[in-house]
């Protein structure tokens, strides 16, 4: 199931007809590529796209949007060391376990005082604990989610997404946050690896090797916590996605490591990966329709909110403490 397919746009500010709105969508698709356009900028010109014109090919977003960040985080690997990547990854692992497991713990004791629907308070903490869509994407088969709850706590993930590519940067900012600091909270609190990389790479290059590597280990939980739903659900015949770009990532890091000869062309690799982020960006705005937007409903929000806020805070207090 396409879980893109059901957040249909029908109601924009502009009437215009489709040729006029293929031609906007692609004009800004091509600026996406240009180094003009920040990732932060990406992602409010694909809000005004929503609302002003509509996304023309939204049945295909979900599918371009998932296939574009695998690749583009692939390429990200070109750029990054193995030693200092696996010392990234030792840093954040006890992090990432701490908070995995509260914001799950958390999600459910928020979900039953709001009583919102189980499954799709469930979506919404594995949304905010592991990885964002992607996470809502593997877990959602495996309990049997029905396309109202997909699309709920899809809309509640990308709003809060969009809300700290902006956010995160000024507060690592104000607590002069070290480039591993900012690297390591932006990989624990930020749910999509699209805007984690997108508020991570506005920090600095260091903040970027931190904060894709710790994302990426943090993704791989993905796979123990959808068989722990096969159980908690009682669906034992839905097969569990495995986050397989994951591996070419690494693969892309060690030929950067040990290959001469892959370092000469690196630049230009990370340099296409990131313009492919900054688009993927642009693609995730552009879905964020007033139907999307008003289909979220508010406890839901506020779910993801509140839980949002809590394992931000609690991060950035253990950060400043012991990183």
């Amino acid at each position: 199931m396409d879980t893109q397919h059901q957040l249909t746009q029908t109601h924009t500010f502009l009437h215009l007809n489709e040729n006029t709105r293929k031609f906007i969508f692609i004009i800004c698709v091509t600026l996406c590529l240009t180094p003009f356009v920040s990732p932060a900028i990406a992602l409010l010109l694909g809000l005004a796209v929503a609302q002003l014109s509509g996304h023309p090919y939204l049945h295909l977003n979900h599918k371009a949007t998932h296939l574009l960040l695998q690749v583009s985080v692939v390429g990200l690997g070109f750029g990054m060391n193995v030693h200092s990547a696996m010392q990234a990854g030792k840093e954040g692992v006890l992090f990432t376990i701490a908070s995995i497991s509260s914001t799950l713990v958390f999600g459910f004791l928020i979900g039953k005082w709001l009583k919102i629907e189980t499954k799709t308070s469930y979506l919404i903490s594995n949304g905010t604990a592991i990885c964002g869509g992607s996470a809502i994407a593997a877990i959602s088969p495996v309990i049997k989610a029905e396309e109202k709850q997909i699309s709920v706590a899809l809309g509640c993930v990308f709003i809060l997404n969009s809300i700290a590519l902006f956010v995160f940067p000024v507060v690592g900012h104000y607590f002069n946050l070290s480039q591993t600091q900012f690297g390591l909270w932006c990989a624990i609190a930020i749910h999509d690896t699209s805007s984690v990389v997108g508020a991570a790479s506005k920090y600095g290059a260091h903040a970027l090797e931190v904060a894709t590597t710790v994302k990426l280990a943090r993704a791989l939980w993905i796979v123990p916590i959808a068989f722990l739903s096969t159980f908690l659900f009682k669906n034992q015949s839905k097969k569990v996605a495995i986050p397989y770009f994951i591996g070419l990532f690494i693969l892309a890091m060690i030929a950067n490591t040990y290959m001469p000869v892959v370092k000469l062309i690196s630049p230009y690799m990370v340099m296409i990966a990131k313009a492919g982020l900054t688009l993927t960006l642009f693609l995730i705005g552009a879905g964020l329709s007033r139907q999307v937007l008003a289909s979220v409903g508010f406890k839901p929000l506020v779910q993801g909110v509140v839980l949002w806020i809590l394992i931000s805070v609690s991060a950035l207090y253990a950060i400043l403490h012991l990183v």
